[in-house]
């Protein structure tokens, strides 16, 4: 991929809290940073993910092109990357997956999207793929732009949940009539995330809120109690996904209902809730 076009999707991506148009738009996309194994400089590529719980899945098909990406002899040498998400900035170390279960992660991959199996046709090279597991919970450094406030950050965070819902809708709507592995990883990925957000508001922003800002007990009282009624949409969403053989109609139906749910209860608590952040100090 030329440079200057990586350096456009770049200047995009960070641009616009991860969303790019073009080839990607509507795609998981993140920004690799590595090492240069010679020269030591930091490089930064865009790359597609796949969601697999608490790591991101990578994969070095390059086009199907006989050698490598340069990115990963990079984090073959030096294993601990950057990784930009749009609303996280995260150091997290590299894994390469040998074996049985690279080749159960490429199926899957390729479950999802035949492209995968296309480009490793194309190639007499094992295409590789690549884990990778944030070394810290939560963001490990400032991003590109500097630093945000408490209430953008919120937003950015926000903005990945609607995006990821998006995306998962549209991978139900072009499944068959059996549910794909990888759907199934992405749907529980994003319930786990979404109990583990809702897990440090209530532990940390809202008791903080509730001692700094009083006036907003009503609003912060409305929120845990969605919180609870979303905790209980992604338990149905889960007995769902548990089952043998998941109806993706019924999927579809239990997405629809957490998606409703969520985005009316992401809008209320920006709108109650980033002013006071935007002011709020430690």
């Amino acid at each position: 991929m030329p440079i200057d076009f990586n350096q456009q999707i770049i200047d995009e991506f960070r641009a616009n809290g991860g969303r790019v148009g073009g080839p990607f738009e509507g795609a998981r996309l993140l920004l690799l940073t590595t090492t240069g194994a010679r020269s030591g400089a930091r490089r930064t590529t865009p790359v597609g993910y796949l969601p697999d719980g608490d790591r991101m899945l990578i994969i070095g098909s390059a086009g199907g092109s006989p050698r490598h990406p340069a990115w990963y002899h990079n984090l073959v040498a030096d294993p601990v990357v950057t990784v930009e998400t749009g609303a996280f900035t995260f150091q997290a170390r590299a894994a390469v997956l040998s074996g049985a279960e690279r080749d159960a992660m490429f199926a899957r991959a390729v479950e999802a999207d035949p492209g995968w199996g296309e480009y490793q046709a194309k190639t007499t090279r094992v295409i590789p793929v690549v884990a990778l597991t944030p070394i810290d919970d939560g963001p490990g450094e400032e991003g590109p732009g500097g630093p945000v406030s408490l209430g953008e950050m919120l937003r950015k965070v926000h903005d990945s949940f609607r995006t990821e819902l998006v995306i998962i809708r549209k991978e139900i709507a072009a499944s068959g009539p059996t549910l794909g592995a990888q759907l199934r990883v992405n749907c529980l990925t994003v319930c786990q995330s979404l109990s583990i957000h809702h897990g440090h508001e209530d532990n940390g922003m809202f008791p903080a809120l509730d001692r700094s800002n009083p006036e907003l007990a009503p609003a912060l009282a409305r929120l845990r109690e969605e919180h609870e009624v979303i905790a209980r949409l992604l338990d149905d969403l889960k007995a769902v996904l548990a089952a043998d053989a998941p109806e993706p109609a019924v999927l579809a139906g239990e997405v629809e209902r957490l998606t409703t749910e969520l985005l009316a209860h992401l809008d209320y608590e920006e709108e109650q809730l980033i002013p006071a952040l935007d002011a709020f100090t430690f």
